[in-house]
């Protein structure tokens, strides 16, 4: 008895109800983002754009909005320069306890997120540092680094170091090899990692929510409290803004880099 066709009908199945269970969520928050009603309801209660209109008028939201874009910005410069060179030193040189590098940057994935706030906050609280939100990318950097370093290793391990020794016979100083060859082979790595950084920093809620106050709450808190008192269809207008700026990272990433290459760094690391 052949098992192929079976095999396949399982695989496919299987896959199309993942792909379903994902997307379904999705477009019923689009829908009910379109809700001519007073109260969040699937399906809506007519038609219509007045959600999208109040968020203009709400101060408070496109402020928050502006906080979460700022903190994304500082977590995604301050991972870029960190986790290209510990990617290329952990692939490059022989460091002692590599392995146990290596185990320590799986912690953050260990360790619940909430305990990983709680410890910054104390620390922040020392130093003077709560309710800075250059201090909220900075954590959020910390936390999410890995995702840099693994982004950035996929690239190293197919970078050809030859090329490195090429440019040095050819009298290029090792400034110079590193900014134009080894950065432009590994800058795959690096836009995905940077993209991947810049999304989990906007979404980030809970070590926002300990290190944020009233004046400084980012989007994902801001979004947290609102609910909280009622919950009307500009939450999920304003989920939908988080929908496109997802869509835009993908689609960003499948022009600079393809993610055929992604997909494919994704497996190898």
């Amino acid at each position: 008895m052949n098992e192929a066709p079976l095999r396949r009908f399982i695989f496919g199945s299987l896959t199309l109800f993942c792909v379903v269970f994902l997307t379904v969520p999705t477009v019923i928050v689009v829908i009910s983002s379109f809700n001519a009603g007073n109260i969040l309801q699937f399906p809506p209660d007519g038609l219509s754009l007045r959600w999208y209109r109040s968020l203009a008028s709400q101060t408070d939201i496109q402020s928050a909005v502006i906080r979460s874009l700022y903190v994304a910005t500082i977590c995604t410069v301050l991972s870029i320069p960190v986790g290209t060179l510990a990617a290329l030193a952990m692939n490059r040189y022989r460091i002692r306890f590599l392995a146990f590098v290596r185990l320590y940057l799986l912690l953050p994935f260990t360790i619940p997120v909430v305990v990983s706030g709680i410890s910054l906050l104390i620390l922040y609280g020392e130093m003077n540092l709560v309710d800075n939100l250059w201090g909220v990318g900075v954590a959020l950097c910390a936390i999410n680094l890995p995702f840099m370093i693994w982004a950035v290793a996929a690239s190293v391990n197919a970078l050809d170091f030859d090329l490195e020794n090429a440019a040095a016979n050819l009298g290029a100083p090792p400034l110079q090899s590193f900014l134009f060859v080894t950065v432009p082979a590994v800058t795959p790595g690096i836009v995905t990692g940077a993209l991947l950084m810049f999304i989990l920093a906007m979404n980030e809620f809970v070590v926002s929510l300990l290190l944020v106050s009233k004046r400084t709450m980012t989007l994902p808190v801001q979004l947290f409290l609102s609910i909280r008192s009622n919950v009307t269809p500009d939450v999920a207008a304003v989920a939908v803004i988080y929908i496109v700026i997802s869509a835009l990272a993908i689609v960003t990433l499948d022009r600079l880099v393809g993610l055929d290459l992604f997909l494919k760094s994704r497996i190898t690391v």
